[in-house]
């Protein structure tokens, strides 16, 4: 499998993209863009991957991902309280992973520690013109 790393053109818009979906989220958590690819193999389909980092107590806005978008979520340290639609509120510590389904409204994304923080991977399969991957509900 032939994979290329991004020119830093395409990681400086990934990045600006990010940042402004970051500053939907809230003040509090830092979106870094780590990865981004087409899917060579699934025409019109992209592989993105966040690290979203939260400061003790941080949360994000309630929000909603792109329509096309399936999310792999693992926490890489910390504790986050996460709740996906209307399913159950639920601590996730690292090590442990979570997903959203297209069309999901991700009610709770927060760190659940006010003293320490928090690391999550967000990993998004979705179409590869779609180019908000992130919006917060109003």
């Amino acid at each position: 499998m032939n994979i290329r790393f991004i020119k830093p053109a395409v990681c400086a818009a990934v990045a600006l993209g990010i940042a402004v979906s970051a500053l939907a989220h809230g003040a509090a958590e830092t979106v870094t863009p780590n990865f981004q690819h087409a899917i060579p193999n699934v025409a019109g389909k992209s592989l993105t991957a966040v690290v979203v980092d939260y400061a003790p107590g941080a949360a994000s806005l309630a929000h909603r991902h792109a329509g096309s978008a399936f999310i792999y979520a693992y926490v890489v340290s910390g504790d986050i309280e996460s709740q996906v639609d209307d399913g159950p509120k639920r601590v996730y510590h690292a090590g442990e992973s979570f997903f959203e389904k297209p069309g999901s409204v991700h009610r709770i994304s927060r760190n659940a520690s006010e003293t320490q923080p928090a690391k999550l991977l967000a990993v998004f399969v979705a179409d590869s013109d779609d180019k908000t991957l992130t919006t917060p509900l109003k």
